[in-house]
C-alpha cells in the first residue's frame, strides 16, 4: 500500500484521518504544516509515495505555496489536494497535482482516490524496468512493403501540465539504428500509437522501442506494451496515404519545453484536373506565435494549431508529379528537399508551425505518425480532434502550463483566455462573401447578448464553409441556462481604404455540432442542431438572426 505524507492543520481531522488510513494498511506520516511536511521530506527514509493534504494550511495561499515547493523539489510526487475553497480549479497550481477532492470529502470517495493511486503506482513500479530497458519485436516480411507499426505505450507518471513530467519520449529502432520517436503522454491506461517505418526490404528485421532518457522529462517514465507490425500492399486503402505521408522533425526551439508538440497528422484524399492528390495536415498542441490563444478559441473553437504542411499530386504509378508545402508566411511553395521513400523530410520552422524540407542538421527528435484518414465533407477540421479527445486535454494542460489561462470574465487580459472548460464550440456551415460572422447568445429571462468575438473585429470569422468558434460562459453559469442563439452578419476587419466591398452578406447553410468540456477538457455532445431553412438564413451586413435552445 502507498505510504502516505499527510498534511492537515487541524488537529482532530489530522488524528481522525491518520486512523481511518492506517486502519486500511497504510503507512502515514502526519504534520500539521507546510515547514514540518518540508522537514519530513528532507529525511530519505520517510519519503512518501503520495502527498494528501488540505488547502488551507492555515490559509488557502499557505497550501498554493506548499504545491509549488512540493513539486520544485519533488516533481513526480503525487499530490492529492483536500479543499473547500471557490477557484482551485482555475489556478495554476491544479496542474502540479494529480487530484482534487471537494470537501466535504466522503471516506468512500477518499478511499477510492486512493485505490486509484495505488494502481497509478503499481504501473509506475512496473514501469521502472520497462524504461531502464529496451523492448524488441522481431517480425519478417515476405516482400518489400510500406509498413507501419502499432505500439501499445504508456506513461502513468506524466502529466503534460506539469513541469518536469510532461511526456515520456520513445525511441523507435529498426534493425539496430534508432529512426524516430514518440511522444508518450500521461494517461490512465496505454494507448496505441501508430507510427510508418518506411519502405522495407524483404526479409527478418527488428524493431525496438525504448525509453530516450535525454528528451524525455525527468519525472516521466515509460511503460512498453505490444507491438503489431503491419505490412501494406497496393490496393489497401492505407497504402498511398502511408507510402507518402510526411516525416516530421520537432521544432527545434521546442525540445525540452514540451510545447506545440505534434499530436497527430492526417490526410485527404481527392481528384482535380492535375489527377489524384493527397493532402497532410499536422495538429499541433498549441501555436507560440501566429494566432493568439484568445484569437484560437474566438476564431477556431480551440486553442491547438491545425495546419496543412504536404499536398502531393500522383502520376500513373502512384509517384510524386507535383508537391506542394505551407511555408512561411503561409505561402505554398513546391517542395524540394530529400526523401525517406517516397516521404518528404520536412521541420517546422516559424513559431506557428510553418514547415521547410529539413536541411543540415536536423532537430533531434523525429516524427512519422501514421496518418489518420479523413473525410470532412459533413464538418469541419476539428472533428479529427473529436475523434481523438486526448488532443483537446493536452491542449488545455498547455495553456494551463504555459500561463495563458486568466481570471474568468476579464475579456480583455492580454491574449489569455479562462478556463477552457468555461468555454462551449459551436459549429456551423457559412458563406461569407465580403462580410463576417459571429454567434451570439443569451440566458433565458435576460435581454443581454454576449458574442464569440469579444467584440474585437479581428475575431470576426470571415471563411466559407465548416466553421468553429467558442464562447466564454459566465462563472457560475451553464450551457443547459442559455435560451437563445443567433447569427450576427458584420462588415469585413479591414477598415483601411481599399478596392474591397464591405457590404457583404452572409449565409448560415447548415449547423452542426455544440461541445462543451467535461473535467478532463475533452469534448461534450451539448445539444443537437436544430433545424433550419432548407436554403439557410441570408443575412446582410448589419442583419441578425437568432434561433430557440431548448
Amino acid at each position: 500500500m502507498p505510504r502516505i505524507l499527510l498534511i492537515e492543520d487541524d488537529p482532530d481531522q489530522r488524528r481522525l484521518r491518520t486512523l481511518l488510513l492506517e486502519s486500511r494498511g497504510h503507512q502515514v506520516h502526519a504534520a500539521s504544516c507546510a515547514e514540518e511536511a518540508l522537514h519530513l521530506l528532507s529525511a530519505p527514509d520517510t519519503l512518501p509515495d503520495c502527498v494528501l493534504m488540505d488547502l488551507r494550511l492555515p490559509r488557502t495561499e499557505d497550501g498554493r505555496r506548499l504545491i509549488r515547493a512540493l513539486h520544485e523539489q519533488h516533481p513526480g510526487l503525487p499530490v492529492i489536494v483536500l479543499t473547500g475553497a471557490a477557484g482551485f480549479e482555475s489556478s495554476p497550481e491544479r496542474a502540479l497535482v494529480r487530484e482534487v477532492l471537494r470537501k466535504p470529502v466522503r471516506t468512500e470517495r477518499l478511499l477510492s482516490a486512493l485505490s486509484r493511486l495505488a494502481s497509478f503506482l503499481v504501473a509506475c513500479w512496473l514501469a521502472l524496468p520497462a524504461a531502464a530497458q529496451q523492448r524488441s519485436f522481431p517480425f519478417t516480411l515476405a516482400s518489400a512493403a510500406e509498413a507501419v507499426a502499432e505500439l501499445e505505450l504508456s506513461s502513468p507518471s506524466s502529466d503534460w501540465g506539469a513541469a518536469g513530467r510532461e511526456a515520456a519520449v520513445a525511441a523507435i529502432g529498426l534493425d539496430g539504428e534508432t529512426k524516430h520517436h514518440v511522444l508518450v503522454f500521461g494517461e490512465k491506461d496505454s494507448r496505441r500509437y501508430t507510427v510508418f517505418l518506411g519502405p522495407l526490404a524483404p526479409g527478418p528485421h527488428t524493431l525496438t522501442v525504448e525509453r530516450d532518457a535525454r528528451h524525455s522529462a525527468k519525472g516521466s517514465e515509460l511503460v512498453i506494451g505490444d507491438a503489431r507490425i503491419r505490412p501494406l500492399a497496393p490496393g489497401d486503402p492505407l497504402y498511398e496515404p502511408v507510402r507518402h505521408a510526411p516525416v516530421l522533425f520537432a521544432r527545434a526551439d521546442t525540445v525540452g519545453r514540451f510545447s506545440d508538440a505534434l499530436l497527430l497528422v492526417y490526410c485527404r484524399r481527392g481528384r482535380d484536373a492535375r489527377g489524384p492528390w493527397l493532402e497532410y495536415t499536422a495538429v499541433f498542441s498549441n501555436e507560440d506565435g501566429g494566432t493568439s490563444t484568445r484569437d484560437l478559441m474566438a476564431r477556431w473553437g480551440r486553442t491547438t494549431d491545425i495546419e496543412y504542411v504536404y499536398r502531393v499530386w500522383l502520376d500513373a504509378e502512384g509517384r510524386p508529379a507535383r508537391t506542394l508545402i505551407q511555408t512561411r508566411e503561409h505561402q505554398d511553395v513546391p517542395y524540394d528537399g530529400p526523401y525517406f521513400g517516397l516521404h518528404p523530410m520536412l521541420a517546422p520552422v516559424t513559431d506557428n508551425n510553418m514547415v521547410e524540407p529539413v536541411a543540415g542538421d536536423a532537430p533531434p527528435l523525429r516524427f512519422q505518425l501514421a496518418p489518420m484518414l479523413a473525410d470532412l465533407a459533413g464538418g469541419s477540421r476539428e472533428l479529427v480532434m473529436d475523434s481523438e479527445p486526448f488532443t483537446y486535454e493536452i491542449a488545455c494542460k498547455e495553456i494551463r502550463r504555459e500561463g495563458k489561462i486568466r481570471a474568468p470574465g476579464q475579456w480583455i487580459d492580454g491574449e489569455k483566455i479562462a478556463d477552457p472548460r468555461r468555454y462551449f464550440v459551436a459549429e456551423f456551415r457559412a458563406e461569407t462573401p465580403n462580410a463576417a460572422v459571429q454567434i451570439l447568445y443569451r440566458f433565458r429571462g435576460e435581454s443581454l447578448w454576449r458574442g464569440s468575438s469579444l467584440g474585437i473585429a479581428k475575431n470576426f470569422i470571415e471563411r466559407d464553409g465548416w466553421v468553429r468558434t467558442a464562447a466564454e460562459l459566465p462563472e457560475g453559469r451553464d450551457f443547459s441556462e442559455i435560451g437563445e442563439f443567433a447569427f450576427q452578419c458584420l462588415s469585413r476587419r479591414d477598415l483601411e481604404r481599399q478596392p474591397v466591398p464591405k457590404n457583404g452578406s452572409c449565409r448560415i447553410v447548415r449547423l452542426g455540432k455544440f461541445l462543451t468540456f467535461d473535467s478532463r477538457c475533452r469534448p461534450v455532445d451539448a445539444a443537437a442542431a436544430p433545424a433550419i431553412p432548407e436554403k439557410g438564413w441570408q443575412l446582410n451586413v448589419g442583419e441578425m438572426v437568432s434561433f430557440r435552445h431548448d
